[in-house]
């Protein structure tokens, strides 16, 4: 289970972007990184072209580029600060069945992500 999801509240605690929240858009597990809405924003210059709907007009483009996973903290759900993530396994009962589950917990709280 990963630590950080997609759609998790961020705060980013190194770089440029140092102090800046946004929502986890994209997670790149092979390259350790992801892409968090409204952080990292670089331009990229689109050459004109065609697409399958028709033409696509070039430009140059904000687009918010990956960072490393290392470079992020979850936001706890309770104090709004960044926290490290744990993970605590409960027993579910569905059917008649018992499962085990794994549950992300914030360490600064005590509280599931």
């Amino acid at each position: 289970m990963a630590k950080i999801k997609k759609g998790d509240q961020v705060i980013v605690i190194a770089g440029r972007d140092k102090g800046k929240t946004g929502r986890v858009l994209e997670v790149l597990k092979d390259s350790d990184r992801i892409v968090v809405e409204g952080v990292q924003r670089v331009t990229k210059h689109v050459k004109a072209g065609q697409t399958a709907r028709g033409t696509r007009t070039g430009g140059i483009e904000t687009v918010e580029a990956p960072i490393h996973v290392s470079n992020v903290m979850v936001v706890d759900p309770e104090t709004k600060k960044g926290t490290r993530v744990g993970f605590r396994t409960e027993q579910v009962e569905r059917d008649g069945r018992t499962r085990t589950v794994r549950v992300r917990v914030a360490k600064r709280s005590g509280k599931d992500i």
